[in-house]
């Protein structure tokens, strides 16, 4: 609106208009300010005196422009809010792990709440089976492999990648990571979790601030889910260091985990690491938030908790919840509830400090659960791993206030690489770049005016490769054979094989994902920083 006036005071005011049967010239200077438009006017003339009707007649032109500015700024509304944004991540949580898709035995209050104000995604898909590549392309909007993640801990985001929060940041966002990376080590000094602070890992080194985040508090990898930086020195019945074990009382019972919580470049926390590893992680999330409201900035934070990845650790508290149930029973549900309270802590905080009706969260798993666990996918086929349903559909949610429906489920088919386009959509900004994005704005979906997806979703997680399309699902080995064809729509659970029956759909789906590897490969050997650097 602003620069639309300024164009037409330009146009009118500043230029000289001559009466040419007069051979009068007028110059009227002007000044514009951006609450109040003052013009301030000198007349030269050139050659004759103005007659006074004259006079009266210009005077009452410059008047009624001057209503005619001032009605059109008072009648146009003022542009909204920017939206605070959440992408909010659990880590290995199963798709029937949540109260919201029908779960009766764990305890997610405070997600189940949320998801009833919001929009449930019956049919939301990570972006892999497993971690790494799932975080790459939610803050990307592209297949992970386009930048080399292939699997957890191989690869690292690269420095040439466009993401989210550098997007957001140059917007007016102040941006923030908590809790798991994974998207490349955290310091290059000293031994840290799976790769850090070793000469052959030197060159994944790749840190949230390179990438856009204004701060950071996170992990590389993994941490117990109590007590995040130790493990006991001695394992009692029932316990292991692979799958977990009680929480600790006694501290000079245990060990140091070899892990550390990064704030900075070669700075690591060392204050408030105790306890529950979620309560941990959201103590860091709202001092951002309130600092943010504050300054009456928006805000944009990844929230990715380390729950329930193994190794799994739950106090006595949260054990109790599940008395009766076995021990491995107590200790993976109770972490999980312990994790939901925080996020119920998080939106407690968002209500007070009166940003609940313009905050849009998402929230998701990054993979399925975990082999060997209580985790489940409920009735889809196969766990974390596999890009059969059970390894990469998973529970998932989007909550904005007076934007969505309130208790609505679809089944459109979504997956993380459908963020960036989809909160850009919101926003109405342009992605600044020619270079291939895979995922597509959810805009239409949430807002109910879609119900099918025209792009299919691609999935490389080796051994396997699959297309998946609004109805059908293509999979085979990554070498390019032993093809099998699912009817997503009518065989959810992947029990029918109908290849053999179908080859025209299969050949055209064949077809589709063989030029969708191609654009991937082309991608993953640089050619798309190339095009932006020239």
């Amino acid at each position: 609106m602003l620069s639309a006036l300024r164009t037409a005071v330009d146009h009118s005011m500043n230029s000289e208009l001559v009466d040419r049967s007069k051979h009068l010239t007028v110059k009227i200077p002007q000044r514009v300010n951006i609450n109040k438009i003052q013009i301030k006017m000198s007349i030269y003339q050139t050659h004759y005196l103005w007659p006074r009707a004259y006079n009266y007649l210009w005077l009452m032109y410059l008047s009624a422009l001057m209503v005619n500015f001032s009605c059109t700024m008072e009648t146009k509304e003022p542009l909204p809010p920017k939206p605070n944004i959440l992408l909010i991540m659990s880590d290995d949580l199963g798709w029937y792990d949540t109260g919201f898709n029908g779960n009766r035995e764990i305890k997610t209050p405070n997600m189940d709440l949320l998801a009833s104000q919001g929009v449930v995604f019956d049919r939301f898909y990570s972006a892999s089976a497993v971690c790494s590549p799932t975080r790459a392309s939610s803050i990307t909007g592209r297949n992970p492999l386009r930048m080399n993640i292939p699997y957890a801990n191989r690869g690292h985001l690269r420095i040439e990648e466009i993401t989210l929060p550098e997007i957001l940041k140059e917007i007016g966002y102040t941006t923030g990571h908590y809790g798991k990376w994974h998207l490349g080590t955290l310091t290059q000094n000293v031994t840290d979790a799976n790769r850090g602070g070793r000469e052959e890992f030197d060159q994944e080194y790749s840190i949230p601030t390179q990438h856009g985040y204004d701060e950071y508090f996170c992990t590389e990898s993994k941490v117990p889910t109590y007590d995040p930086m130790v493990f006991p020195k001695n394992f009692m019945d029932g316990e292991s260091k692979r799958f977990g074990w009680r929480s600790v009382s006694i501290k000079d019972s245990t060990e140091n985990y070899a892990t550390a919580y990064w704030v900075g470049r070669n700075q690591r926390e060392s204050n408030n690491l105790q306890g529950d590893d979620s309560r941990v992680i959201m103590d860091r999330v709202i001092p951002f938030i309130e600092n943010a409201v504050n300054s009456n900035k928006p805000f944009f934070s990844t929230v990715w908790f380390h729950t329930p990845h193994l190794p799994v650790v739950s106090d006595s508290l949260h054990r109790s919840f599940y008395r009766g149930m076995d021990l491995q029973e107590q200790i993976y549900f109770g972490t999980i509830t312990a994790m939901d309270e925080q996020i119920g802590r998080l939106w407690d905080k968002i209500n007070e400090v009166g940003a609940a009706e313009n905050t849009l969260i998402f929230f998701c798993s990054d993979n399925g659960p975990e082999v060997q666990t209580p985790g489940s996918a409920g009735v889809f086929r196969e766990r974390k791993r596999s890009l059969y349903e059970g390894g990469v559909r998973v529970p998932a949610f989007a909550i904005w206030k007076n934007n969505f429906d309130m208790g609505k489920r679809i089944d459109f088919p979504a997956v993380t690489s459908d963020y960036l386009p989809t909160i850009l959509d919101i926003l109405k900004f342009e992605y600044p770049d020619e270079r291939p994005i895979d995922g597509v704005s959810l805009v239409p979906a949430l807002e109910g005016r879609e119900s099918s997806r025209d792009e299919p979703i691609g999935f490389i997680c080796d051994p396997k490769i699959s297309w998946v399309t609004d109805r059908y699902k293509l999979i085979a080995d990554s070498d390019d054979e032993n093809y099998e064809l699912y009817d997503l729509l009518k065989d959810k659970s992947e029990t029918h094989n109908i290849l053999a029956s179908n080859p025209e759909i299969a050949e055209k789906i064949k077809g589709d994902l063989s030029e969708w590897l191609h654009s991937v490969e082309a991608s993953k050997r640089g050619i798309d920083y190339e095009d932006a650097s020239r």
